[in-house]
């Protein structure tokens, strides 16, 4: 398991590969939060939140749960942690790029997600 203090300093090299545009209106920045969070909708101890774009009263920020990233990835070394987290950094950024976009469509991220979410919820009967 990679130390906190190694959580977020890869968050903060891979935040460097990305153009500065992205950060546009993401006043709330990109935090590192200790929470293991599921989603209101999980079923059981099988569903973490890795990452999470929030608005909120006009605050745009992206929140990264080393919590739950620990609770799926116990045995991930630096590497590839870098990895995992880059794919879950730039999925928030994409809600992020969506949301100011005001994009909405049947091919959009939080489209994806729904149908994900409505999968998950098939398989576990509800």
């Amino acid at each position: 398991m990679i130390s906190l203090e190694e959580y977020k300093k890869i968050v903060a090299e891979l935040l460097d590969e990305l153009p500065e545009e992205f950060f546009r209106e993401l006043s709330g920045g990109v935090i590192v939060s200790e929470a293991r969070l599921s989603p209101d909708y999980a079923r059981g101890d099988d569903l973490f939140t890795m990452g999470q774009y929030q608005v909120s009263y006009g605050m745009r920020q992206i929140v990264m749960y080393k919590g739950s990233f620990d609770r799926v990835y116990p045995n991930a070394d630096a590497a590839e942690a870098r990895e995992l987290l880059r794919g879950v950094l730039r999925h928030e950024f994409r809600h992020h790029l969506e949301s100011m976009g005001q994009v909405r469509n049947s091919s959009s991220l939080e489209a994806e997600d729904e149908r994900e979410k409505q999968a998950y919820l098939a398989r576990h009967g509800s």
